[in-house]
C-alpha cells in the first residue's frame, strides 16, 4: 500500500469535518457583519454632524462678510451643471417659482415674495461639501429677509427704524421657520433665520447629485423636513426617523453681526 495514502487517511479532513469548519467560519463572519455595519453608520452620523458644524460656521462667516445669509440653490440641477450649488438670486432677492404655494428656489423664477424659501444648501457659493456622508444634498430653508441684498426694504421693522447699511436685516428682524420636538409639538427653536437638514440613512425626501428627489417619508415627523413648509422636526433617532437637523438661532447670528460691525 502506498504510504502517502495512509498519511492522508491519518492527517486529512473528511468532508463532514470540512463542512463543520466552514459552518463555524460562516457563523463567525455572520456575527461580525452587523457589528461592522453599525460601526459604519456611526461613522457616517459623526461625519455628517462634523459637516453640519462646518455648515453653521460657513453660514455665519458668509453673513459677517456679506451682510446677509445666502439664498438656497436650486435642488433639481445636476452636479457640474450650470448654476448647480450656487445661490439662486434675482435682483435684490432670492429667486423662486412664481405662483403656487410651494416656496421652491429656482434659477429662472421671479424675485421671491414669500417670507421663506426652500432649496438645497448652496455648497458652491459657500465653498463646502455638496453632500452628507450618505451622498445626499442638504435641504436648506432661509428666511427671505435675511437673504435679501443689502439695501432691500426692511419691511419687517418699524418705519421709524432706519434700515441697516451693512446688513440685509436689522436687530428687530425675525426668522420664520420653527423647529419642533414632534410634528405639531412643542418648540425646540422658534423663528430661526435658517434651517439645514441631512435626511439621514434612509434619505427620504433628500435630493441627490442628478437633481432628483428620493421618495418622501410617510412618517409625519420626517415628512415635516421635506414638505417645504415652515415647520421642521428634530428629535432622537427612531426606526422611522433618522434626520439630522441644524439651525442658527437669531441671538447667535445677531451677536456675530454686531461684533463684526454689521449691526445695528
Amino acid at each position: 500500500m502506498n504510504p502517502n495514502l495512509n498519511f492522508l487517511r491519518i492527517h486529512g479532513f473528511t468532508l463532514v469535518e470540512m463542512a463543520m469548519v466552514l459552518m463555524i467560519v460562516g457563523l463567525l463572519l455572520g456575527g461580525l457583519v452587523p457589528t461592522i455595519s453599525a460601526q459604519m453608520e456611526t461613522q457616517r452620523i459623526s461625519e455628517t454632524r462634523r459637516q453640519m458644524n462646518e455648515i453653521r460656521d460657513a453660514l455665519l462667516g458668509y453673513a459677517v462678510i456679506n451682510g446677509r445669509l445666502p439664498c438656497p440653490a436650486q435642488a433639481t440641477l445636476a452636479t457640474g451643471g450650470s448654476n448647480a450649488g450656487r445661490e439662486a438670486t434675482t435682483g435684490n432677492s432670492c429667486a423662486c417659482q412664481s405662483g403656487g404655494t410651494n416656496t421652491i428656489a429656482t434659477t429662472s423664477g421671479v424675485a421671491c415674495a414669500y417670507t421663506s424659501i426652500t432649496g438645497v444648501l448652496p455648497w458652491a457659493t459657500l465653498g463646502i461639501s455638496e453632500s452628507d456622508a450618505w451622498s445626499r444634498r442638504y435641504t436648506y430653508r432661509v428666511t427671505s429677509s435675511f437673504a435679501d441684498q443689502i439695501g432691500a426694504t426692511a419691511t419687517e421693522c418699524s418705519p421709524t427704524i432706519p434700515a441697516p447699511t451693512a446688513s440685509s436685516f436689522a436687530l428687530c428682524s425675525a426668522g420664520t421657520p420653527d423647529v419642533r420636538v414632534v410634528s405639531g409639538g412643542n418648540f425646540v427653536a422658534e423663528n430661526v433665520p435658517v434651517v439645514f437638514i441631512s435626511h439621514g440613512k434612509n434619505g427620504k425626501g433628500a435630493y441627490v447629485g442628478d437633481g432628483t428627489q428620493l421618495a418622501v417619508s410617510t412618517d409625519v415627523d420626517e415628512l415635516e423636513n421635506s414638505d417645504n413648509n415652515l415647520s421642521f422636526v428634530s428629535h432622537e433617532f427612531t426606526p422611522e426617523f433618522d434626520d439630522l437637523v441644524g439651525w442658527i438661532s437669531p441671538g447667535v447670528l445677531m451677536s456675530r453681526m454686531v461684533a463684526a460691525g454689521k449691526l445695528p
